[in-house]
C-alpha cells in the first residue's frame, strides 16, 4: 500500500469514486495532488527520526502519507468523519493516529503532552481557507510546546501573516505572529495542483516558534487587547480607536500615548510591535483603582 501515490488524481479519483466521496464546500476540502509541493512541504518542516508531527485536516491523506514516512509519530485531526473508511484503507501506517475532532474544540496542549514524549513536535498541515485564522490564533495564543508551524493557507493570508508596518496587509493578525515567531513563505503554489481547484493560489508559509515572546510587556492580554482595538477601525487615529474601543477615557489613553513616544494622531497600521507593546505597558501602568477592570 505504501507504493501507491495518494497524490495521482487517478488514484485519488479512483479511490474517491470507490468510497462515495463528495466534497464538502463548508469545510474548504481542496486536495492537493502534487507530488512535488508536498516534498516541498516536507522539507521545509525538516523532519526527522525525533519529530512528532501534528497534522490538522488531513482530508485524503497525501500530505499525511509522506509524513509517516519522514516522522517518528504523526497524530492527524479530522473533522471530517466521513473520511473514516477511507483513511482505514489507505493510511496503513504504525506510526499515525486520526482523532476525528474539530480543531478548534480540542485540547491540543493535552493531546501533545500525551502522544509525543520526548519529541520535537511540529504543525504540519493543508489548512481550509474560511478557517485558518481562527486556527492560528489558536495555536499562538494557546502556546503549544512545539518548535515550528509549516502550512499551506491562501496566498492572501500568507502575506497579511507576513506584512509590514505600514503595508496594506499588516493586521492585528500580523502582529500576533510576530509576537511569538519569525515568518517565512516558503513557496507560492498554484491554484491547479488541488482537487477540486479553488479559486485562488496558496503559499507555504512557515512559523519558527520563538523561545520567549519577541517582546516583554507588563501584561500580555493588555497588549492584545490594544493591538485588536488599534484595527477594529483602521481609518481611525490610535487615539480614538484605543478610546473608543477600550471604552477608557480619551484624555487617560492620550496620556499613556504621549509617554510611550507615540503620536496620538497616528494610525494603528502605521506602529511596529515594540510601539504597541510600549503603548500597552503605558495603559497598564496607569490602571489604578477599578478604572481597567473592563479590560479583563
Amino acid at each position: 500500500m505504501d507504493e501507491i501515490k495518494l497524490y495521482s488524481p487517478k488514484v485519488m479519483k479512483d479511490i474517491l469514486d470507490r468510497y462515495g466521496f463528495k466534497f464538502s464546500k463548508s469545510l474548504g476540502q481542496n486536495f492537493l495532488i502534487d507530488g512535488n509541493i508536498i516534498n516541498k512541504i516536507t522539507e521545509v518542516a525538516n523532519l526527522d527520526e525525533n519529530s512528532g508531527v501534528l497534522e490538522i485536516g488531513p482530508g485524503f491523506g497525501t500530505l499525511t502519507q509522506l509524513l509517516c514516512k519522514k516522522a517518528k509519530k504523526v497524530v492527524a485531526v479530522e473533522v471530517d468523519e466521513s473520511l473514516r473508511e477511507i483513511h482505514r484503507g489507505t493510511l496503513n501506517y504504525p506510526n499515525l493516529k486520526i482523532i476525528y475532532q474539530d480543531f478548534l474544540k480540542t485540547d491540543i496542549n493535552k493531546l501533545i503532552e500525551e502522544e509525543f514524549h520526548g519529541m520535537d513536535v511540529k504543525i504540519v498541515a493543508n489548512l481550509p481557507y474560511y478557517i485558518t485564522t481562527p486556527i492560528i490564533m489558536k495555536i499562538l495564543e494557546e502556546k503549544y510546546n512545539i518548535s515550528k508551524i509549516v502550512v499551506m493557507v491562501q496566498k492572501e493570508v500568507a502575506q497579511r501573516l507576513s506584512a509590514s508596518a505600514g503595508s496594506k496587509e499588516y493586521g492585528a493578525i500580523t502582529l500576533a505572529v510576530q509576537y511569538r515567531a519569525d515568518t517565512n513563505i516558503a513557496m507560492i503554489v498554484p491554484n491547479t495542483v488541488f482537487m477540486p481547484r479553488p479559486r485562488v493560489d496558496s503559499a507555504v508559509i512557515e512559523f519558527k516558534i520563538l523561545k520567549k515572546p519577541r517582546i516583554t510587556v507588563f501584561d500580555e492580554k493588555m497588549l492584545f487587547r490594544v493591538i485588536k482595538s488599534s484595527f477594529g477601525q483602521r481609518r481611525k487615529t490610535i487615539l480614538n480607536g484605543l478610546s473608543n474601543n477600550l471604552k477608557l477615557p480619551k484624555e487617560l489613553i492620550n496620556e499613556s500615548l504621549v509617554a510611550a513616544g507615540i503620536d496620538p494622531g497616528i494610525r494603528g497600521e502605521k506602529l511596529t510591535l515594540e510601539e504597541f507593546g510600549r503603548i500597552a505597558d503605558e495603559i497598564s501602568k496607569r490602571k489604578i483603582g477599578g478604572v481597567y477592570e473592563n479590560l479583563y
